[in-house]
């Protein structure tokens, strides 16, 4: 076993600590990281504070992972040691059910994805333990291979916020010609700023406060419409081809439906905490779809990331230290990061 040093939530809603534990021994698929930086996730505060139900505690959150192998079991053939690596939202799936068979692990549809941190290893049946740590042992089939060509930390986000934008507009096949507009300009809604603009669609950023103009043109976006705005919320109906919804605060669906064209979709990325309530004719009117996205599968993560190092595509950050983390929950909380928080894991050692 691999005595390992990490932050740990030791139970709902009590701040997170130094945590002790060990990972399993390197197997023959496995690769061992050294992890350098961590993304901080919004589902991470989520799942510390048990917001959505089910928290397994201690818990070590952190799915958004880039670090250095240092170890690879005996029949690992795509990493070696000295590689820059990445890890994102899940560690292993049934792969054998279509899904997985089809590279969707995401959707594995026997045992469901094994998240990187939160679940059940397969193999050991021990808690899976995510990338607030100093390392991570990972099945070589579900781990990413990382350019070098990039700043690492901010890679990092791209394995969660980066792939959770792109695989619905890979999905949607959007590209030159398209319109798409993006709902909230924060860790997810940049990078969805930043990859559709360089998949060449005319990229608008819709927000409740005109302070974000600036910001997003320098993202990328082409316009911006102040949603609070009546008239230029009216400029714009029956105007777009897809939606972007990273929002998850409670919002009116109706209002934003009737912005799409006919056969227009919007795509669900943020989890409200209560259902969005929809009157049909909102979409029957125009042959509307809702429709909603997880991840990608490992597959598709790793053509993110080559489109990302292809494009010099990264997430903006805050570079911060472990023992800085509560803190960065509670501005999370006030919306007072630009745009994602990314721990330096050489600081566990201070």
């Amino acid at each position: 076993m691999l005595s390992t040093k990490a932050y740990a939530a030791p139970a709902a809603s009590v701040p997170l600590e130094p945590f002790n534990f060990e990972r399993r021994d390197v197997g023959p698929h496995d690769v061992l990281i050294d992890i350098q930086f961590c993304g901080v996730c919004h589902s991470d505060l989520h799942q510390v504070r048990d917001e959505w139900g089910g928290s397994v505690f201690p818990m070590v959150p952190g799915h958004e992972i880039v670090g250095r192998v240092t170890k690879v079991g005996d029949h690992v053939k795509n990493f070696k040691v000295g590689d820059i690596a990445g890890v994102g939202c899940m560690v292993d799936s049934c792969r054998t059910c279509p899904s997985c068979q089809e590279g969707l692990e995401q959707y594995c549809e026997t045992t469901g994805m094994v998240g990187t941190y939160g679940g059940v290893e397969k193999e050991t049946g021990r808690p899976t333990y995510g990338g607030y740590s100093s390392q991570i042992v990972v099945d070589e089939k579900y781990t990413l291979k990382v350019s070098e060509k990039l700043d690492l930390a901010r890679v990092a986000p791209l394995l969660c916020a980066g792939i959770t934008t792109y695989s619905p507009l890979r999905q949607w096949k959007v590209g030159p010609g398209h319109r798409v507009a993006v709902m909230g300009l924060g860790g997810l809604g940049h990078m969805a700023v930043k990859l559709a603009a360089a998949m060449g669609a005319e990229v608008t950023v819709l927000s409740t406060s005109p302070n974000k103009e600036a910001d997003a043109k320098e993202l990328g976006a082409h316009k911006f419409v102040v949603t609070k705005d009546a008239a230029q919320l009216k400029s714009v109906r029956n105007y777009f081809d897809f939606i972007i919804n990273t929002v998850s605060a409670p919002l009116d669906l109706a209002a934003y439906l009737n912005l799409l064209r006919r056969d227009g979709t919007m795509i669900l990325l943020g989890v409200p905490p209560e259902a969005p309530q929809v009157h049909a004719f909102n979409l029957i009117g125009k042959r509307r779809r809702i429709a909603g996205s997880l991840i990608g599968g490992i597959a598709e993560t790793q053509e993110m990331l080559d489109f990302c190092a292809e494009h010099n595509i990264m997430s903006d950050i805050e570079l911060i230290d472990i023992k800085d983390i509560n803190e960065a929950y509670e501005r999370m909380l006030k919306g007072d990061v630009k745009y994602r928080f990314v721990i330096d894991l050489a600081t566990l050692d201070n």
